[in-house]
């Protein structure tokens, strides 16, 4: 975006006082949710003196879970120890990731040793597979968000939380809530201001159903329904995740 990597120039001049380049390693997967991606990356990227790195298994091109093609720049072997971010957004197939020797091996390897652990979405329960939650305050997808306690972590009920160095996000939009907040921890409450007014992000929304609480109970039920797959799955790979630590 043309904001954004302006601001990012603009912005140049003060690099040397962040430590040399920041390393972020972006998890993309088969069936993510573009979205929960998109937000934090397009924040990511604007910010100075950073390396955003699209990881995965390999550098195949990804399907994100409405078709967008998504092509990683960095295979999980490639990424180096020490990431000043870790980021793990959500999606539709999210959950078979919990149990993912790969992904599962990845995310134990490199989260140690990142300065932030993080996530958006259901992202929060792959991470919390991995380890990475547990004694930690989070939050994720509402509908999802009682599968952390299976995972370790104590669920949290708000846009973003923040428990020492694990940062995450709830669903979807909250991405760009959680993106402006990394801003502010990697450079300053009035650099997130100048990224959230070069974005304008000025969310007002049509309707006032964006929470469980204010959609009312209808609307409640029916999304639980759409989802009910969904959120059986990720209790199953929750469970799952119980029997593999326990051998």
């Amino acid at each position: 975006m043309l904001a954004t990597k302006s601001l990012a120039a603009e912005s140049a001049p003060s690099r040397t006082a962040h430590g040399g380049v920041q390393r972020i390693a972006i998890v993309v997967y088969p069936g993510m949710a573009a979205l929960d991606m998109a937000g934090p990356q397009l924040i990511f990227a604007a910010l100075e003196n950073t390396d955003v790195q699209l990881v995965w298994k390999d550098r195949k091109t990804v399907l994100s879970d409405t078709g967008v093609p998504i092509v990683p720049t960095a295979a999980f072997g490639e990424v180096a120890d020490g990431p000043a971010v870790l980021f793990v957004p959500g999606g539709s197939d999210a959950y078979p990731l919990m149990n993912d020797p790969n992904v599962v091996g990845f995310l134990q390897r490199v989260g140690p040793t990142a300065k932030y652990v993080t996530s958006v979405c259901t992202g929060a329960l792959v991470i919390g597979a991995a380890g990475l939650l547990r004694g930690y305050r989070a939050t994720t997808h509402w509908l999802f968000r009682d599968v952390l306690a299976s995972l370790g972590a104590e669920p949290v009920a708000e846009r973003v939380v923040v428990d020492r160095n694990r940062i995450t996000g709830a669903g979807v939009t909250a991405g760009l809530d959680f993106g402006l907040s990394m801003a502010a921890k990697l450079r300053g409450d009035d650099y997130a201001r100048m990224l959230q007014l070069a974005i304008e992000y000025d969310p007002q929304p049509p309707f006032d159903a964006g929470s469980e609480a204010k959609a009312g109970e209808r609307v409640d039920r029916e999304v639980r329904s759409i989802f009910a797959a969904q959120v059986a799955s990720a209790k199953k790979n929750a469970a799952l995740v119980h029997e593999r630590r326990g051998r």
